[in-house]
């Protein structure tokens, strides 16, 4: 599901797309993504990661360690309390906790951040991070910046096997799951950076002059409340969406503890309705997903023929249209305010003529699906064998759907030019100097932001 860290040749008449045939795309890894990825080793000092435990395991990690049983409680609510809520990045930063203790603590644990290895921000404000985790794998996370809401796209896999064919994070292979650790480490590195915790002050560069108005001041939606003015009701990161790399429902488990530590109300403390789980159709899961974690749901559907689907999103094979559409319709939970979310990437003569929005439309209705579709032009990137629809038969393919009486919005094509759009992630295993970063970022005149 979702950056490289290289731009795509610009497509003109002089240098016109080459047409190959579907199979000249080179595929790693099966089709069947039921893989058993490895494991993240453990730290070189042993120490461990006090974010993405849970209540229960962090009160049991603390047992292990040593402390007493009768300070258990008191000390496992006031570590959660200090990365949470304070957002600590060091365990000596957890004031109220006593000397000792804190000493213990430093001896066993660390708070946990993955290490920002670059972060980019985009002409039109959406930011994105190649982080490294402790083992040195890699991979993006996305802050996509509105005028009331700022959505937080984050990854659940190092790397992905569903190969779908349209999205860059599917020429690579699988890596590894994520753990909840580092799910949760993104959202946390975001609020960082955004800012985003009492006394915090964001980070983040001027951008253009792009509100219309004389001040000359930078312009960014959403950031009104940002720095020591800090309020919960002021927060920047409203919105989250598990549609970065990998595929969420493959790694189950770890996503949905990572997630109910975002939704606690004494953790991060966003709403299960803030929140849209995106699965690109692994049917079994589906239902679990709606009774354990009961967040929204996005299915990346992208066709409604067998053949076609099966080329661009190859699960199909596995779990067809009608099986698919079938779990939409039994997703608990589902209903006319929390709508399933259809993702229809807008392809070239693939799958963007009025008879697929029509048969869009029937499934829609054989199925009584509540229901939008989000229409996604084609983001570009190096490799890829297809073409974005043109916008004229964009709209044509939504007013079909519209007048049908079923929302189908276009989306804005969001951070293109730091391959940060919507099928664009990929992590950097292809190393990428400095010089050559900062040279691109100069040639499309962004703002860069140094890790440190």
């Amino acid at each position: 599901m979702g950056a490289a860290m290289t731009n795509p040749a610009p497509h003109d008449a002089a240098h016109p797309v080459e047409a190959h045939p579907a199979e000249a795309m080179p595929i790693p890894g099966p089709s069947d993504p039921m893989v058993a990825p490895r494991k993240a080793p453990a730290r070189a000092d042993g120490k461990r990661p006090l974010i993405g435990l849970s209540k229960a395991q962090l009160r049991e990690v603390l047992a292990e360690v040593g402390v007493p049983e009768k300070q258990l409680k008191m000390r496992a609510s006031q570590v959660w309390h200090w990365l949470y809520h304070r957002g600590v990045t060091e365990i000596s930063a957890m004031a109220n906790i006593a000397k000792d203790t804190r000493a213990l603590l430093d001896e066993h644990f660390v708070v946990g951040r993955p290490e920002v290895v670059t972060a980019q921000v985009s002409s039109d404000g959406t930011r994105k991070w190649l982080l490294r985790f402790g083992d040195g794998e890699e991979a993006e996370c996305v802050f996509i910046p509105d005028a009331w809401r700022g959505t937080l796209c984050v990854s659940s896999q190092v790397g992905c096997t569903l190969n779908c064919r349209f999205c860059h994070t599917g020429t690579m292979k699988l890596v590894r799951n994520l753990t909840p650790a580092e799910i949760v480490g993104q959202v946390m590195l975001a609020r960082d950076a955004l800012g985003e915790w009492p006394n915090g002050t964001a980070s983040l560069p001027a951008l253009p002059d792009t509100d219309d108005d004389d001040d000359d001041r930078p312009y960014f939606p959403g950031l009104a409340n940002a720095g020591s003015n800090y309020t919960p009701e002021g927060r920047m990161l409203t919105n989250i969406v598990m549609m970065g790399m990998g595929e969420p429902l493959y790694n189950f488990d770890n996503v949905s503890q990572a997630l109910q530590i975002v939704m606690d109300g004494d953790g991060l403390g966003l709403s299960k309705r803030r929140i849209t789980l995106s699965t690109s159709g692994v049917v079994p899961m589906m239902e679990r997903c709606g009774k354990e974690i009961g967040v929204n749901l996005a299915v990346s559907l992208h066709a409604v023929t067998k053949d076609i689907r099966d080329e661009i999103v190859p699960i199909n094979k596995k779990y067809g249209i009608e099986q698919l559409l079938q779990a939409c319709a039994d997703y608990p939970g589902a209903n006319n305010a929390r709508r399933i979310t259809f993702e229809y990437v807008m392809l070239k003569d693939k799958n963007d003529s009025d008879e697929d929005a029509r048969e869009l439309v029937r499934l829609i209705r054989k199925y009584k699906l509540p229901a939008k579709v989000n229409l996604i032009p084609f983001n570009p990137w190096p490799g890829s064998i297809y073409e974005c629809s043109s916008d004229e038969r964009i709209r044509a393919f939504s007013d079909i759907i519209f007048k049908a009486g079923i929302s189908a919005p276009v989306r804005t094509p969001r951070g293109r030019d730091i391959m940060a759009a919507c099928g664009q992630l990929k992590s950097a295993s292809e190393k990428i100097s400095r010089a050559e970063l900062d040279r691109r970022a100069a040639e499309k005149e962004l703002g860069w932001v140094d890790p440190a």
